[in-house]
């Protein structure tokens, strides 16, 4: 539930804060959740909150939402900030900051198989 200006954030508060900032969506707040939600939980909460505002795609763009599955539920997400190579930008706890990972190159390339993307565009 990360949410501090110059502080933190999580992947979930960086998606409503930057979309929400830029006039895509009204913004809205989907806390509380915990830390580990979705490994105890059987909806797709993550999916929900972004298919209410986007719409999926099957191919990214710019600007676009990756949603990675994590474990059985989607969970995790990046804005696309390249599409040559693919990378996003996304808040990863591991590193303990927003970082624009190349997704072929690291831990997320697997996940594409079963990602999700979401437009805010038509």
């Amino acid at each position: 539930m990360a949410d501090v200006k110059e502080h933190g954030v999580d992947c979930a508060m960086l998606l409503v804060r930057v979309y929400g900032d830029l006039g895509l969506i009204e913004k809205f707040d989907p806390r509380p959740y915990t830390r580990d939600w979705f490994m105890h939980q059987g909806e797709e909460r993550y999916l929900g909150f972004l298919f209410d505002r986007a719409h999926e795609v099957r191919e990214p763009g710019l600007g676009d939402t990756v949603v990675f599955r994590i474990g059985r539920l989607f969970a995790h997400a990046g804005i696309v900030s390249r599409l040559r190579p693919f990378s996003v930008i996304h808040a990863f706890a591991p590193a303990r900051l927003v970082i624009e990972d190349i997704v072929e190159a690291g831990e997320l390339s697997a996940k594409m198989k079963t990602a999700k993307i979401a437009s805010f565009w038509d």
